[in-house]
């Protein structure tokens, strides 16, 4: 993503932050694209602002309202038709066993999901929807949705900003980013197996 990203600055200039936002839209309010990148992105373009090729409050405003607006996209489709898509056969475009995972997350931490799963891949596109389906009040969604944005969007991009030109970091780049995606998804996975054990280790009253 720093390669892509630093090339399409450099052949399409202010563009970029059109694209930015797309991303960032999309990633946080489509149920079905998770893969998009989150966290990398948010770093890559702290450092590349730290490089003068990007305005990094600018894109921290634009990331930050891309990011509540998705959120509450995704939390309306949730919703909307969130009970009728689960009641679905299996589609390969839905990912369900991340919706599943995400639902665990949920039953155990709440309404602070939304805050927490800002730094989750994967959890992060499916918590608002959850939300949706689980009917929490759109006043108390709106207001996790902007505290956990606001925490998200300034504290990696301002990482990026500030430590992204060290040489130990540059030379490390690509483990950085693979470091955004793996470490929360594996803590995810493993909150969500602990929880279904303990689900199933529970005895009815």
């Amino acid at each position: 993503v720093d390669q892509h990203l630093t090339e399409f600055v450099q052949m399409h200039g202010q563009w970029v932050y059109a694209l930015i936002f797309l991303i960032v839209f999309v990633e946080t309010g489509v149920v079905v694209m998770p893969l998009l990148p989150g966290d990398s992105l948010l770093f890559v373009v702290g450092a590349l602002g730290g490089l003068g090729l990007i305005h990094t409050p600018t894109a921290m405003a634009l990331i930050w309202v891309a990011a509540i607006l998705g959120d509450q996209l995704n939390f309306t489709i949730g919703r909307a038709i969130g009970h009728r898509l689960l009641a679905m056969p299996p589609k390969p475009w839905f990912n369900r066993r991340a919706y599943d995972q995400t639902h665990d997350f949920y039953l155990r931490h709440g309404p602070i999901t939304i805050v927490l799963a800002r730094f989750m891949p994967f959890i992060r596109t499916f918590a608002p929807f959850v939300a949706g389906v689980a009917d929490m009040p759109r006043r108390l969604f709106l207001t996790y949705n902007v505290l956990g944005a606001t925490l998200w969007v300034f504290s990696v991009t301002l990482l990026g900003h500030f430590f992204g030109q060290l040489p130990w970091v540059k030379a490390n780049l690509e483990w950085i980013i693979w470091g955004f995606i793996l470490i929360p998804g594996v803590l995810v996975l493993f909150g969500a197996w602990r929880a279904r054990r303990q689900a199933a280790n529970a005895t009815p009253e």
